[in-house]
């Protein structure tokens, strides 16, 4: 009766976190030029593929909603949704699918699979897919590779075995000049060859997330994709999301920048327009995640 009584009230607890939470993010339509709710945003996706969610990554509310719309988008389109993201690496793929798969431990996935520190905030939308059996994909470059590229810029990828090669976009991969080039030294504080080659690292990071979100859709039509990011890969649609637009251009692509804001009562939402397709501001008094 005891463990009876402790499920009951774990479940309520959640029920009453759900509730409680949405009051604590405002979603705004940049096109529509008015807040609208998540059932809005997933409606969108009937006209879309590729759904990038640029997050802060120590955002809770953000961490929520990335899961409340992959477990909409998958109630949505069954059997047609797939989840992508940045916090894994193209070399774990193998690991991810056991996992999903229920061949192997958590145990062993979090290890193997390399997880981030945080990934109990990735951790939902991981079971999600899991339980309805839908993709993942491990969209990222290994750790490896970007420091070989921040050490000796991306020519160091050409001297790769050609096993290698196989974890990675076809060569070469482009350094991106224009907006987000800027945004980049602006963040950075300035240029130097020194942050020419973390730059380049960043578009190593693009180039390759964007080409695995390309060859699934390629291989698997119809699919709607959640992609996560850190929001500076999407915002503005550049980085991340302007390769894949450029790899593919038949996709059709929506993006939300997601973030806290001092703000939040009464966001300028004139302000934070041009980041992307949707804004969601998220009330900074809720503690982060780390």
């Amino acid at each position: 009766m005891k463990i009876l009584l402790i499920i009951i009230s774990l479940g309520l607890c959640g029920k009453l976190y759900a509730q409680d939470i949405n009051s604590h993010y405002k979603i705004f339509d940049t096109r529509k030029q008015k807040t609208i709710s998540l059932d809005d945003l997933i409606t969108d996706m009937d006209r879309a593929d590729v759904l990038f969610f640029g997050e802060d990554h120590n955002d809770s509310v953000g961490h929520y909603l990335e899961a409340e719309i992959f477990k909409k988008l998958s109630n949505r389109y069954p059997q047609k949704a797939a989840l992508s993201l940045e916090m894994f690496h193209t070399d774990v793929q193998p690991v991810v699918n056991e996992y999903l798969a229920g061949m192997i431990s958590e145990k062993n996935f979090i290890k193997e699979g390399r997880a981030w520190g945080n990934y109990k905030d990735y951790k939902p939308l991981i079971e999600q897919a899991k339980q309805q059996k839908l993709p993942v994909i491990a969209a990222n470059a290994a750790a490896r590779y970007s420091n070989a590229v921040t050490m000796n810029g991306l020519k160091a990828l050409d001297n790769l075995p050609k096993t290698s090669l196989s974890f990675l976009p076809p060569l070469p991969i482009d350094t991106a000049q224009g907006r987000y080039y800027d945004k980049f030294n602006e963040t950075l504080g300035g240029h130097n060859m020194g942050s020419m080659k973390i730059y380049q690292t960043q578009n190593l990071w693009d180039a390759t997330m964007a080409w695995s979100i390309a060859r699934f859709a390629k291989l698997n039509k119809g699919f709607k994709i959640l992609q996560l990011n850190g929001r500076f890969h999407s915002d503005e649609k550049l980085g991340t999301l302007a390769k894949l637009a450029q790899t593919n251009p038949k996709l059709k692509i929506l993006n939300i920048s997601s973030f806290s804001d001092e703000s939040f009562n009464n966001p300028d939402w004139e302000k934070f327009k041009n980041l992307g397709d949707y804004i969601i501001i998220t009330d900074p008094a809720v503690k982060r995640s780390y």
